[in-house]
């Protein structure tokens, strides 16, 4: 690539030979890799077939985005900005592919637009989607709505005769082109599209997430033993006859963590065991290899696709009552202020005397109920200690300056047919914080460990707000006469001090929401740039290596560094910054994949209401329309903007809002408004609502409004008609206005192993809100149904 340069121009492979001094009995290796370099879009060849230089040919490389509409993005390698393409040339591309591309010029809207050069890479092999008859041709229309072309079936004698409506999944055997759609061939036929479990069976291939275990894995995990050997004792502390308790949530069955807690001096020993599953997948083994291509568990809605086989998962790793199991240790001596002044990581066997809820907890701890009581019995004292902890680490988080945002958390309860009969709000006690704040004291000391001893490690990261979503957030805020501290630079302490302001006014949801919004995603890397949401200089996950990867690889590391050794990975070659982005992969894959399944369950459940009203807030507003998420129901629809009147409406994205060109009605993020369910669409999980009553907003109103004026002030001789008619948005009392349906519970932007979560099946995603008011699937997730924070 250098030689290319220097020359300025193109060359044939004989003269670019020539200047490398290839001789001629490595010509042939010199082609390959000429071949390789141009199959990863780092060279190309001309029509003469001369070798040159993308850049100097103006040409960029990138991934392609679909659009369900036709037209499609590459965003770039060099993270320049998106390329459109239109739909004459997303015609031979599919949504995921790698290709090389010409800004040509810049479309209507201002934004560069390409034409396709080459096709470096196909990303689609198997699609899933359900089967299209039309005049007599067989198509099959893809889940994906990113893949806008419908796929041809490969003439012939076919192995299944599919029916229209089935799901099934093809295999292409000839990519799109300009001319021609792609054609595939049927390889698995799922069933019919309403079929109980259908939804998850479409997102685990619609997203490529791994559910079967290869053979290789499923025999090395039959070789395992049943239990702890006495062999495996060896170079372990025995823990046997400490207290150790599992406390999670009642439809857990994978226990990662369990707790003890004693008083020392004036201040606290909290041991927090972890499963060790280090010690049974080993590095580069077949499980291993598993576990990485999944990355983490999955848990849908009544059925979790596991990161290892269940022997493990529920068996030999799970830290089950009443039985030895192997663990890693973290053990530390903590202040009476909250401050951890010493700990020790260590291997030991341990045996847990209970397996209690988080509900069992609180009810014996707050609520002295008789039955939790008895059932805790004589480990009593010991949570006791556990809450005295927790109430000194809670004040030590607040000190440190740790964002606490308010979530409202949902339980879907399920009939006979797998189907949404109800969606209940979840609430988050104290047992839950509790288990929470000794999580994130663990992670904290695995990343200061690792730190302390120079290993490599994969660090969870969270940075700040970008400078561009920092000006947006002040400029908002400044409109109601708030400001955030901390200047260019502004840290967790400085949100939490005007998340604290806001407390108690009728628009804190509005407000908390645009703060939440302005925040980046947590990811994996090696790289510690520390985490903003937690006020942690540094900070990994180690607590739940049963379901999450980069645990695994946090406990591998740990262990190097006992033993005086350095854990290299064997996946990506030993290349943490590879592995990190992996991590982060998986982890959105799953996430994307879960939301697809819920959005359809909850279309499912809502396509019998049809016709009924409900009244609700705005909780994202986009260029397109309103989505609104209803009260009491927790699900999320679209009011699209041409149901909003008639008038031209302006998107607003500083504001979050929807502007009228000529009356100025404005629509904004949480606004109260009331909808009427009008159409539901199966196939695209999608739910359509019509404005009946808008827009109810609470920060409005300044002092009386001129109905009140005019009824408390003594009636004058004025005309009628010379007092002007206050709008119904101008005339709403805040009292009438509520934020939401349930007054939502104070939330963490940690959790459990993000902490580390309940085990309830529940995933909190405050990383999904730092995309403001992008578009998104109209079915509502409301608020997720699993509690396993991720943060």
């Amino acid at each position: 690539m250098q030689t290319l340069a220097e020359h300025g121009v193109p060359l044939p492979i004989a003269e670019l030979a020539e200047a490398l001094d290839i001789r001629p009995v490595e010509r042939e290796f010199f082609e390959r890799r000429m071949f390789a370099m141009e199959r990863d879009g780092q060279v190309m060849r001309n029509r003469r077939g001369a070798y040159l230089l993308p850049a100097k040919a103006d040409l960029l490389r990138g991934t392609v985005q679909g659009h369900p509409d036709g037209y499609g993005f590459v965003v770039t390698d060099d993270e320049g900005p998106d390329i459109f393409l239109g739909p004459n040339e997303m015609r031979e591309v599919l949504h995921g592919d790698r290709v090389m591309v010409r800004v040509a010029g810049m479309d209507r809207r201002g934004r560069p637009e390409g034409k396709l050069v080459e096709v470096l890479e196909r990303a689609n092999s198997r699609i899933v989607g359900r089967v299209l008859v039309e005049n007599g041709v067989t198509l099959v229309v893809p889940e994906n709505r990113r893949i806008s072309q419908e796929i041809l079936l490969a003439p012939g004698k076919a192995k299944f005769k599919p029916v229209a409506g089935q799901v099934v999944v093809v295999e292409l055997v000839e990519q799109p082109t300009r001319y021609a759609q792609p054609v595939g061939r049927i390889v698995e036929l799922l069933g019919n599209y309403a079929d109980p479990g259908m939804e998850i069976e479409i997102a685990l291939r619609k997203h490529e997430l791994p559910f079967e275990f290869s053979s290789a894995a499923k025999a090395q995990a039959r070789r395992l033993p049943e239990k702890v050997r006495k062999m495996d004792w060896k170079g372990r502390e025995d823990l046997t006859a400490l207290p150790l308790v599992t406390i999670d949530g009642e439809t857990a069955r994978d226990f990662d963590d369990a707790v003890y807690c004693e008083r020392q001096g004036r201040g606290f020993r909290l041991v927090v065991a972890i499963a060790d599953v280090s010690h049974y997948v080993t590095v580069g083994s077949a499980l291993d290899g598993e576990a990485y291509d999944r990355g983490n568990s999955v848990y849908f809605p009544r059925r979790v696709i596991p990161m290892l086989p269940e022997k493990l998962s529920n068996g030999l790793c799970s830290l089950n009552p009443q039985v030895e199991r192997l663990c890693m240790v973290c053990d530390m001596a903590i202040s009476q202020t909250g401050v951890i002044k010493q700990y020790r990581f260590y291997p030991a066997v341990m045996f847990s005397k209970a397996r209690l809820t988080y509900n069992q907890v609180a009810a014996a701890l707050y609520d002295n109920d008789a039955s939790a009581l008895e059932v805790i019995g004589e480990l009593l004292p010991h949570l006791q200690n556990l809450d005295k902890l927790f109430r000194v680490l809670l004040k030590a988080r607040a000190k440190r300056g740790a964002i606490d945002f308010e979530t409202q958390e949902t339980r879907m309860i399920f009939d006979d047919n797998g189907k949404i009969a109800q969606i209940v709000p979840e609430s988050r006690n104290d047992a839950h914080r509790l288990i929470e704040e000794c999580m994130l004291a663990a992670n904290v000391c695995a990343s200061e460990f690792l730190q302390a001893h120079e290993h490599p490690a994969l660090y969870r990261i969270h940075e700040g707000p970008t400078p561009e979503k920092l000006a947006k957030l002040r400029e908002f805020f400044g409109e109601f006469g708030l400001q955030l501290g901390g200047g260019d630079e502004p840290k967790a302490a400085d949100y939490a001090r005007l998340l604290e302001k806001i407390q108690g006014r009728p628009d804190l949801q509005l407000l908390q929401t645009v703060m939440l919004r302005s925040l980046r995603q947590a990811q994996y890397s090696p790289d510690n740039v520390g985490h903003f949401g937690l006020a942690y200089d540094a900070y990994t996950h180690f607590t739940s290596p049963i379901r999450r990867y980069p645990d695994l690889l946090v406990h591998r590391a740990i262990k190097a560094v006992l033993q005086g050794a350095r854990y290299v990975p064997a996946q990506d070659e030993g290349d943490w910054e590879a592995i990190g982005l992996h991590c982060s992969m998986t982890e959105r894959r799953a996430d994307e994949a879960d939301r697809d399944v819920e959005n359809w369950l909850k279309c499912y459940y809502m396509q019998d209401r049809i016709g009924e009203e409900f009244d609700g807030s705005v909780s994202a507003v986009v260029p397109f329309g309103l989505f609104v998420a209803l009260d009491d129901v927790f699900v999320e629809g679209l009011v699209h903007i041409s149901d909003l009147g008639s008038d031209y409406f302006h998107y607003d994205d500083a504001h979050h809002s929807l502007v009228g060109e000529r009356a100025g009605e404005r629509y904004r993020l949480s606004d109260r408004i009331r909808v009427q369910l009008v159409r539901v669409n199966m196939e695209a999980s999608k739910i359509d609502f019509r404005l009946v009553a808008g827009a109810a907003r609470p920060t409005e109103r300044v002092g009386k409004t001129a109905r009140e004026k005019a009824a408390s002030e003594p009636v004058s001789p004025v005309p009628e008609k010379s007092v002007r008619r206050p709008r119904a948005t101008e005339v709403v009392d805040a009292g009438e206005a509520p934020v939401s349906a349930a007054a939502p519970k104070r939330k963490s932007v940690a959790g459990k192993g993000a902490g580390d979560a309940a085990k309830t099946g529940k995933t909190v995603k405050p990383a999904k809100a730092t995309k403001s008011a992008k578009p998104r699937k109209r079915a509502a997730s409301g608020a997720k149904k699993k509690a396993k924070p991720r943060v």
